[in-house]
């Protein structure tokens, strides 16, 4: 069938592909090969169609050569997506835009010289002829019949419809999602410190989306090629050490590092890449990393809020992290350690702490970043930004003062860290204090930038350099008297803690932190799940019990309860001395009626119940001050605990 005879059998096309384009794309390219050939380099890397588009526009939604190209690749190879890189740029399409080009590929494969003009559109333009292969083509039945090509099309209206790709720098192994699904609507916008931005819209029935428009995007052609050859310098060793960045840039350029293409080639070679972006934001606690990361967009926790963003990392950046961790934490993981608890320092100093997953645990490389405890966060500066009122604080200030026994209970992300690491300022400044932690998230080099006796012990059950819960309890004890930490437990921990509370809840501090909600369910977590004995829970002095929740000004924590545990040989109950009255902890009127047995047992030998009361008031008073002035630095708040121990 010649040329014109295909135009004519396609003029009947259905309005909905529109004659005229359909016609003007046979009559304009026939049986000839359009003059803009296509340069795009092909390969293909398991299911992904890669195209290097060097100079080419590489857009396939507008640029025919190139998905003419994409086309021809997918006559004898199958692939679930196409990735086009072209200046520094590699974007990404997956979905029905890759299936219609497959479709158009399957298809072309089928017809072969049967009808050139055709064969063209086929190649260039499949939407045009998707609805009229048939009959009045002349095409064999049986290749229509054989190829997907109608079905795939059908409802499609437009190649931006399906071919709208995520981006990202070829050197960041991200890609960012630049549409917004029709049903938004923007709640928030902000600037980071890094210079991307972020978008926040709520989506009425759905999750709540959290878009980054990332600075690395709005560099030139000109700055990206700049920051490629300057992370190549990198990568082969050209430069090295500190200040590797900077000292690339002026490599490729012969002149002064432009502060942005440093700050980005930092990221991407030091740092951990997209994750400085998203940390910037400090209302961000999380990031989930779900696998399999190229089919999963980034999660994160914004104030308490779970948001699903439009940021996916590529496999090779997922990979790229796993390496970071290991090579950052000196801990394996592989296939034969699959698992891995360690913690890393961003860019801009965040602590954050990591947990990760991988074959064959997962399908493919996954992990959970969580912002570590803010080391300047005091007691006082928590009755300052209204987490714990004053009096409550005065409370736990002296009772720890006084060598309680205690756990912090709160479900994830109440804060349970964040006041355990508060209240060891409020131990005397000579104490000895010993941590326990499978993971460091305790203020532990702030608190020894304060003159405080601190020892770390990293605990754990996996093989490495880590030591046991019960080894570690052991070499606790012969590292000093004094107050010992667990930093949270979750297992073997309980039967430690509680070990520990035997050998020196009379003499010394014990806490650490629990999963649980309150007292009594914090007896059922030790007792019934962790394997302690009743008789062994009656150490504990005190229960406090941590929330977040969430408020108009976005997640917020607060102090919720503070429960003294009375025991009486087998029986154990708990009474509420603080506790949630129009949303803040408020004496519940035990302790001023003089029925704490808790407040009693606080009192040295020569003072009296009524005696740790005053001591109380006077605390409160202390605390109020120190915040409502601001002194709430760890260095302030020792400095005042120094000078009450003077005046006492």
């Amino acid at each position: 069938m010649t040329g014109d005879g295909a135009a004519g059998g396609l003029r009947s096309v259905i309005d909905g592909f529109g004659v005229d384009r359909v016609f003007d794309s046979l009559e304009r390219f026939g049986d000839a090969e359009p003059p803009d050939a296509c340069s795009c380099g092909v390969a293909t890397t398991g299911e992904t169609l890669v195209l290097d588009a060097g100079d080419c526009d590489g857009d396939l939604a507008t640029a025919l050569a190139c998905r003419r190209t994409a086309v021809d690749a997918l006559t004898d190879r199958d692939a679930r997506q196409i990735v086009v890189r072209t200046n520094g740029l590699e974007y990404q399409y997956r979905g029905r835009g890759v299936e219609l080009l497959a479709a158009a590929g399957q298809f072309v494969d089928r017809l072969g010289d049967r009808n050139e003009a055709l064969l063209a559109t086929a190649r260039r333009d499949p939407l045009a002829i998707a609805d009229e292969l048939g009959p009045r083509t002349g095409v064999d039945t049986d290749i229509v019949r054989e190829s997907t090509l109608v079905d795939v099309a059908r409802g499609i209206e437009n190649y931006d419809a399906v071919l709208s790709p995520t981006v990202g720098l070829t050197i960041g192994h991200y890609r960012i999602d630049p549409t917004i699904p029709d049903d938004t609507r923007l709640r928030d916008g902000r600037s980071l410190e890094t210079g991307s931005d972020v978008r926040i819209y709520d989506r009425p029935g759905g999750v709540t989306e959290y878009a980054l428009d990332v600075v690395d995007l709005t560099l030139s052609a000109t700055e990206r090629s700049r920051l490629l050859e300057g992370y190549e310098a990198v990568a082969e060793g050209v430069v090295d050490g500190e200040r590797a960045a900077p000292r690339a840039i002026e490599h490729v350029t012969d002149g002064p590092a432009d502060s942005l293409e440093m700050d980005i080639l930092t990221k991407h070679t030091s740092g951990y890449g997209i994750l400085e972006d998203l940390f910037a934001d400090p209302r961000l606690s999380d990031v989930y990393v779900t696998s399999p990361v190229d089919r999963n967009p980034l999660r994160v926790v914004v104030d308490g809020e779970s948001m699903a963003t439009n940021v996916y990392l590529t496999s090779e950046g997922a990979r790229a992290l796993a390496s970071r961790v290991r090579r950052t934490s000196g801990r394996a993981f592989s296939r034969a350690n699959p698992t891995v608890d360690a913690t890393a320092v961003l860019e801009n100093g965040t602590g954050v702490r990591v947990a990760g997953v991988t074959d064959p645990v997962a399908d493919g490389v996954a992990f959970a970043f969580r912002e570590r405890t803010d080391d300047r966060f005091t007691l006082p500066e928590l009755v300052a930004n209204g987490t714990v009122p004053a009096e409550a604080a005065a409370f736990l200030s002296i009772a720890v003062e006084r060598n309680v026994a205690g756990l912090i209970a709160g479900t994830r992300g109440a804060g349970k860290t964040t006041l355990l690491g508060t209240l060891l300022y409020e131990l005397h400044p000579e104490t000895r204090t010993v941590l326990l932690e499978d993971t460091p998230e305790l203020p532990v080099a702030a608190l020894q930038s304060v003159g405080r006796n601190v020892q770390a012990l990293r605990t754990g059950s996996e093989d490495g350099p880590e030591i046991t819960p019960t080894e570690a309890l052991r070499t606790a004890l012969r590292l000093g008297d004094g107050a010992l930490v667990v930093g949270e437990i979750r297992g073997e921990e309980a039967r430690v803690l509680y070990e520990a509370m035997r050998v020196g809840a009379n003499a010394n501090a014990v806490l650490g932190t629990i999963h649980g909600d309150g007292a009594s369910e914090v007896y059922e977590r030790v007792v019934s799940d962790l394997g302690v004995a009743p008789s062994s829970f009656g150490a504990t002095d005190l229960i406090v019990t941590v929330q977040s929740r969430r408020t108009a000004e976005g997640r917020r924590r607060r102090l919720a309860r503070i429960e003294e545990v009375i025991s009486d040989g087998a029986d154990h109950w708990f009474e509420p001395l603080y506790e949630l009255e129009d949303g803040v902890a408020t004496p519940t009127g035990r302790i001023d009626r003089g029925e704490s047995r808790l407040v009693d047992r606080l009192a040295g030998p020569d003072e009296t119940y009524a005696d740790v009361r005053r001591a109380l008031e006077t605390r409160t008073n202390q605390l109020a001050a120190l915040a409502a002035d601001g002194r709430t630095s760890p260095r302030e708040v020792a400095t005042a605990c120094a000078e009450r121990q003077y005046d006492g």
